[in-house]
Formats: structure tokens, C-alpha cells, sequence
């Protein structure tokens, strides 16, 4: 059974609701480790220090913020003590703010928020109010001796918590978003969205999977049971930077309408009774 991250309370107005935290997601991936390429043995990093030239002791082991190149402001376990935030049990909801003014970008962790049997008329009244009005509470959260700021939003009949990731530590990338000054005719405008519609379905987060991950496993699933490994096939052609945008757009849509066809008629198909056998 999944252990919970954090238990307490929410609160907004006069209402509490005691609720459990337990995470939504997580990566699962193959980690390889280093090893001995004579015995096979793993290797571990140790605590080496270059100026000293030697093994360190862990008891010599100190934090510091690199404030310029080489320039370290030291800081003391102590120091840290004094400014970490108080354990906190409750979960303050500060807002309430429209769902479609927030951009997946800010999201950072994922919970499930999962009410105690006293709350659970409380966490559905939440819950319900949440979806009819179509907002998403900000709370404050203090788990694991730091403080976050979250989103509760409802999510497949329950409450989801996401941490957040403040203004600051959204990263700039140069020259993203200098395309303003590029002119479009409205052929092209009206192929690409035609392309974007032809390309359109439902969301189904089960037709997506980590294909290197598959492959690792067969490949360790290969090695440990002593078979012989498939060799990868060779990477495809690279691809040219699109000359002519009209002619790209419109072997997109041929391409595009093929497979649909392809799929209609697999379908097709697969919907059709078996032919009974003639006695």
C-alpha cells in the first residue's frame, strides 16, 4: 500500500477538511549503474576533494552558495535551522482563481488529495464547488521541512495537488517567442489547420508510452537470461529544412488522409462479424 506524503487539513472560510497526500506520479525508469569493468563491482562517487588531494570526511563536509566563480558564502546547519518553515498540519487556502488562467508550465509535483472518513462531506462539497464555478484553490503546504505553494484542482471525481513552480524559476530560452515578424498568407494558415484537424483525436494517455524504456527492458531482459540481442535499426535520412511551405503543407495533408482511410478501413474491419461456416 502507497504510504501517504503528508495528512492535515484543508482549510478555507470556516471549513476544514482532513485529507491525505499521496503521489499521483512518479518516473519509472531502468537506472545502469557504474561498475568495475574487472569484478563487476558497483562504483560509488567518493567525497574527493582536488585542492586537497585526498578522501574527505564526512564530518568535514560543509554547504555553500557559489555567489561568483570560485566564491562560496558558507552556510551553517544552524543558520538553516533558524529560517526552515514550521511543521505544519494545516493547508491554507489563500485563493480561489479561474482554472483557465493557469498554464501547465507552473505545474510541479502531482498529488492525490484523499479526504479521512470524518471529511468526506466536506472534500465532495469542495470538490463540487470547485467544478461548477470551474476555479482552482492556491493553497500554502509545508511538507518535508519546506514550504510550497500548490494548486487543488478536481480531477476523475477527486482532488488533485500540484506544487508549484514560481515565476522565477521559469527558464528563458533565446529567442523563443521572436516570431511575430514572420508573415504567413492565409493558404498556408488554412492547410496547417486543415493538417491540425485531420491529425485531431481524442486524448487516450494509454497510446502514449516511453518506447526507449520498452526497449531497454528487452534488451536487459535479453542479456540476463543469455539470448542474443536484436540489433537497433539505422536512424532514417535527416530531414531537410522546408523550402516551399505550400508544397510541404499539402503532402502533409495527402499523407495525413491516407492514414486516415487506413485506420477507417482496420476498423471497418475489425467491426465486421465473422462469416459463419457453412455446415
Amino acid at each position: 500500500m502507497a504510504s501517504s506524503a503528508w495528512k492535515g487539513f484543508i482549510s478555507f472560510g470556516l471549513i476544514t477538511i482532513p485529507v491525505k497526500l499521496y503521489a499521483a506520479a512518479r518516473s519509472s525508469r531502468f537506472q545502469l549503474h557504474q561498475l568495475h569493468n574487472k569484478c563487476h563491482t558497483r562504483l560509488r562517487q567518493p567525497l574527493f576533494c582536488p585542492s586537497c588531494n585526498r578522501i574527505v570526511e564526512r564530518s568535514e563536509v560543509v554547504k555553500g552558495f557559489e555567489y561568483e566563480k570560485g566564491k562560496y558564502a558558507l552556510i551553517e546547519p544552524e543558520e538553516i535551522k533558524k529560517i526552515e518553515p514550521q511543521s505544519s498540519q494545516s493547508m491554507d487556502v489563500l485563493a480561489f482563481v479561474k482554472a483557465s488562467q493557469i498554464d501547465p508550465l507552473f505545474f510541479d509535483s502531482s498529488y492525490f488529495l484523499v479526504p479521512e472518513e470524518q471529511g468526506r462531506k466536506a472534500y465532495q462539497l469542495l470538490l463540487t464547488a470547485l467544478q461548477d464555478k470551474e476555479r482552482v484553490a492556491i493553497s500554502k503546504i509545508t511538507m518535508h521541512q519546506r514550504e510550497y505553494t500548490a494548486f487543488i484542482r478536481p480531477y476523475d471525481r477527486g482532488l488533485a495537488l500540484h506544487t508549484m513552480y514560481y515565476a522565477n524559476e521559469v527558464r528563458k530560452a533565446p529567442g523563443y517567442g521572436e516570431t511575430e515578424t514572420v508573415k504567413l498568407t492565409s493558404q498556408e494558415i488554412k492547410l496547417a489547420e486543415q493538417l491540425i484537424e485531420s491529425l485531431s483525436e481524442d486524448f487516450n494517455i494509454k497510446k502514449y508510452h516511453d518506447e526507449f524504456q520498452d526497449r531497454l527492458h528487452a534488451l536487459i531482459e535479453a542479456k540476463r537470461r543469455g539470448h542474443e540481442t536484436a540489433v537497433p535499426e539505422a536512424p532514417g535520412p535527416q530531414r531537410a529544412p522546408v523550402i516551399d511551405m505550400m508544397t510541404a503543407l499539402k503532402k502533409s495533408l495527402e499523407r495525413a488522409g491516407s492514414a486516415q482511410k487506413q485506420r477507417a478501413r482496420a476498423r471497418e474491419h475489425s467491426h465486421k462479424p465473422a462469416a459463419r461456416r457453412a455446415s
